[in-house]
């Protein structure tokens, strides 16, 4: 009954014309190259102290250490470039992955692409909610209306209409009844097809140079607390190693050795992983979410992933596969069918299964009017005469149905209509009897699981149409039941909500039982239902006592969503919130975690999002949830063992000085030290794997600092702890007459033991010494394979001993400074549990104080 649309281009033809015009993309303005990453490195702290250690070997006339020190300032930077670079080409695939899409008519199909590669000529299809991809003129409007206030700072939408012929230049955006559309403006009505004309820097929004690029990089409470904690430690470390100089200048003589033990303090005390750490693994974090499909478009929202209490999910296409079949049918004289196979069980329904395909979009992508369009491809008869689409309803929030105008080849006016039963019943002014009767037919299928839509038929006298649908005189014609199963991994990851602490709660639109019967199919805990209606007559007070009972809302309207989630956060939940649509949109920016749906969602709903779901899955939103604990704890593991790390260091730095003694490590020493703790942290603690209680355990508050004092003292104690063994057998063993050289290298080998010890007891927040040994981690691996390695040849290469200043030490030696390792590790963890207790009950304490 419907006629063909328009072919567009062939797939061939835009390859041509996207090589020849270009990607539809502007500058992208905030990229860094290679080349400026590379000169941010060199103006770091820790780059600028290794120059200064090599200038002052220079001047000593020890050129082999100042080559050895430049050499690793060169691998630094090295280093950091590659890793700095990763980062910008995983935010880059982010990036395109967030750019909007577009959907075109090529070949005859319809087909959804990114919006870089819309060519000139490409059919644009125009939905609600859409983002436009590129300038074009209009083939075809149905109550079309666009929000150009990007382009003309106007916030009214304007209504746009077809014009055969609209002249191709000196057109503006703004302005009612134009046959264009504009790049980067948002469809706020009804629907259309626009032919392309002007792409990427051609497009209006190009030529006045605005960016669309959105992708948020910081986590703006973890970039303020690293770069106060890493501020105060540089200050502390500046004060402390200037002192060093002056003290050794002033009471040991010879200026350059003062400049090359403060130097040495310097390096030592300087956290300078704080930021690489947090930059990398927020980046790397972002694209670990990916690979399971969520794409992170703000990447504070990992944090706060780790911190959701309540999970808002809508129904369609989230919990279920948005995969619909019609497999019920009832007529308005009371007969009813149920199907479980095929449509073509319903060749006696036909007239009802074609009203509902003629009431739904004639280029249907909503999967509810995919199915109907299907069921009447298989119910009709293929010989039927083709009808001609001339007006039409779109679904609005004060009537939830929409309407079709048909001519038919007769040239009768028929109007097709479909909508929630309610709105039906309501268009079809069906008298009390009448509608009871519907109702139970209702019921019956909804507490099946079955969405169901009322369907009604009426006759149009003329063109004049009216302004809305309830000006024309509606007969009921029956009600058609659609079926949408269950995702299967939806029921565990609802268990896995829940045994994570976190409340999921169920918001549809559909019919109240039908909400019901899907909640329990997934496993939702047991509680109260509460409608849209009933939502509209509660106040504030009253909301937030319903809602600490209510688990499904239903037949809720898209705009009370944002009521939902705003009595949820008055309520102290952190709130994470899916949605699709254009008035999701406030909602989706109100929660604290923002979730679009990437296939079935608007552009305008995944911009106010800070996560987009790109296959609609329930499941990835829990994978996703467990990613951002893992994230976090991993972060908070890199910090601890950056705390402890820098206490023996310092300390050994220091501890020469203040006893008199020749300094123990240079910075050549501390360089080397560093160059295993860079890829510990950046390689290692972001590879760690998740912790088997991480979604055991309830939410952690959100106001928790990164830095806590429990985090700050335990990484301190671990430093300390590993100082003071150090510290102990440096000083027994100057005493006991082992020569400078031979103690340097005892405590160095120690020293890594040390470090590697305390690598393993940050792995796991646990107590077991097997799990630090066996949880498979690959960077660790390589790691450690680099240190022992590199020992390896300090200890058997003569030369690597004299460049080190290292005396050759005995067997014996090797295995008491591995022992000093194995024995720290033993004691932290034999001192976990203690500090797990002390952190459970700081966290229970909070909110008690609260």
């Amino acid at each position: 009954m419907m006629t063909p649309g328009p072919a567009g281009l062939s797939p061939a033809e835009a390859a041509d014309r996207l090589v020849r015009d270009g990607p539809n993309a502007l500058p992208r303005a905030g990229r860094r190259s290679t080349f400026h990453i590379a000169f941010e490195v060199v103006q770091e702290p820790m780059f600028a102290l290794l120059l200064a250690g090599g200038m002052a070997y220079l001047l000593l006339g020890d050129l082999t250490e100042a080559l050895i020190l430049l050499a690793f300032a060169s691998f630094s930077v090295v280093v950091t470039v590659v890793q700095e670079t990763r980062t910008e080409r995983v935010l880059e695939a982010l990036r395109d992955l967030s750019a909007p899409s577009a959907l075109v008519v090529r070949g005859g199909e319809r087909l959804r692409i990114p919006g870089r590669e819309v060519v000139c000529g490409d059919l644009l299809v125009l939905e609600q909610g859409d983002r436009i991809a590129a300038d074009g003129r209009l083939l075809s409007a149905d109550d079309l209306q666009a929000d150009e206030s990007l382009l003309t700072g106007e916030s009214l939408a304007v209504g746009k209409a077809v014009q055969a012929d609209a002249p191709s230049a000196d057109h503006r955006p703004g302005g009612e009844d134009q046959p264009y559309v504009y790049s980067g403006t948002l469809v706020a009505r009804g629907s259309g097809i626009a032919e392309v004309t002007a792409t990427g820097p051609r497009s209006e929004i190009g030529k006045i140079g605005e960016s669309l690029a959105t992708l948020d990089t910081e986590a703006p409470r973890l970039q303020r607390e690293t770069t106060r904690i890493v501020t105060w430690c540089a200050i502390g470390g500046g004060a402390v190693a200037l002192a060093v100089v002056v003290l050794f200048g002033l009471l040991r003589g010879g200026w350059i050795e003062a400049i090359l033990a403060g130097i040495a303090i310097g390096m030592s005390m300087l956290p300078e992983e704080f930021p690489v750490v947090l930059t990398i693994f927020l980046a790397m974090g972002a694209w670990r979410i990916g690979a399971v499909g969520v794409l992170t478009r703000r990447a504070a929202a990992i944090e706060t992933l780790g911190s959701a209490t309540v999970l808002c999910t809508d129904k369609t296409g989230t919990l279920t596969e948005n995969r619909m079949s019609v497999v019920a049918l009832w007529l308005a004289s009371g007969e009813d069918a149920t199907l479980g196979e095929a449509p073509c069980a319903f060749a006696d329904y036909g007239p009802i299964v074609c009203m509902a395909a003629l009431a739904s979009a004639v280029e249907p992508s909503d999967p509810m009017e995919i199915a109907l369009h299907q069921a009447h491809v298989e119910v009709c008869a293929p010989s039927e005469p083709v009808w001609t689409h001339v007006h039409g309803y779109a679904l609005r929030p004060d009537l939830l149905a929409m309407s079709n105008v048909w001519r038919t080849d007769d040239d009768r006016l028929i109007v097709a209509t479909k909508g929630a039963p309610e709105a039906i019943a309501d268009l079809c002014k069906l008298a009390p009897g009448e509608r009871d009767r519907m109702t139970l037919a209702v019921d019956r299928m909804a507490a099946r699981g079955i969405r169901v839509l009322g369907v009604a038929t009426a006759v149009a006298t003329d063109t004049d149409w009216p302004e809305t649908q309830a000006g024309f005189a509606f007969e009921l014609v029956g009600l058609v039941g659609l079926a949408d199963p269950l995702r299967p991994t939806v029921k565990a990851a609802v268990a896995e909500c829940r045994s994570a602490g976190i409340r999921v709660a169920m918001i549809t639109g559909d019919y109240a039982a039908t909400a019901k019967a899907i909640a329990a199919q997934a496993g939702i805990a047991d509680g109260d239902m509460l409608t849209g209606d009933e939502l509209a007559a509660l106040d504030d007070a009253a909301l937030a006592v319903r809602l600490k009972t209510v688990t499904v809302f239903a037949r809720i309207m898209p705009e009370q969503k944002l009521r939902i989630v705003q009595a949820f956060k008055a309520d102290g939940e952190v709130v994470a919130m899916t949605g699709d649509g254009v008035n999701d949109a406030p909602s989706l920016k109100a929660a604290h975690i923002g979730i679009a749906m990437g296939k079935r969602g608007t552009d305008v709903a995944r911009e106010a999002a800070a996560i987009v779901l790109l296959d609609d899955d329930f499941g990835a939103i829990v994978q996703a949830v467990a990613l951002g604990r893992r994230i976090y704890d991993n972060i908070r593991k890199a910090m601890a063992f950056i705390f402890a790390v820098h206490v023996p260091i310092a300390g050994l730095a220091l501890l020469p000085l203040v006893f008199g003694m020749p300094i123990l490590f240079g910075p050549i020493h501390i360089a080397l030290l560093e160059m295993v703790i860079d890829p510990v942290c950046a390689l290692v603690f972001e590879a760690e794997r998740a912790e088997r209680d991480s979604m055991r355990r309830p939410p952690r508050d959100p106001n928790e600092p990164l830095f806590s004092v429990t985090m700050i003292a335990w990484g301190v104690f671990q430093g300390g702890l590993a100082f003071a063994m150090l510290a102990t057998v440096f000083l027994l063993e100057v005493r006991g007459g082992m020569p400078e050289a031979e103690v340097r290298a005892l405590i160095f080998f120690a020293l890594i033991a040390e470090i590697l010890a305390l690598i393993l007891v940050n792995r796991s927040f646990g107590a077991s010494i097997i799990d630090a040994f066996a949880r498979y981690n690959s960077a660790l691996r390589a790691v450690l394979a680099a240190i022992v390695v590199i020992a390896s040849l300090i200890f058997f290469l003569p030369a690597a001993q004299t460049l080190l200043k290292f005396g050759s030490i005995a067997w014996i030696d090797m295995v008491f400074a591995v022992g000093l390792g194995a024995g720290l590790l033993v004691l932290l963890e034999l001192c976990k549990p203690v500090v797990r207790s002390i952190m459970r009950r700081g966290a229970i304490a909070r909110p008690a104080a609260a």
